[in-house]
């Protein structure tokens, strides 16, 4: 069993493997889309009330919500809206006093 060092967290190889599904045979597969992750990386930032990277994680995550997409599987518009609430709760996280919404 390996261990990664990833930005001052040390994963072992089994925690690292417990995201994937491995089917018979094939190679693993992830069990969430990596905008996904990134989405949970951002409400983890805001809940650490860091809002720097909060901004930095959307950012990354409308370009990839944006672009042209290589399959179209129907999900776009509650993506979409995923997004908005994203820039919505970090714009009242950074202005906490302002009331009418």
């Amino acid at each position: 069993m390996g261990t990664t060092i990833l930005l001052g967290a040390t994963v072992s190889q089994s925690d690292d493997d417990a995201g994937r599904e491995a089917g018979a045979g094939t190679a693993p597969r992830y069990s969430r889309r990596l905008s996904d992750k990134i989405l949970i990386a951002f409400h983890h930032a805001c809940d650490q009330s860091d809002f720097e990277v909060a901004e930095e994680l959307l950012r990354v995550l409308e370009m990839m919500l944006t672009r042209r997409p290589l399959t179209p599987d129907g999900t776009r518009r509650r993506n979409m809206e995923s997004l908005v609430a994203a820039h919505e709760r970090l714009w009242h996280l950074r202005h906490p006093n302002i009331d009418g919404f």
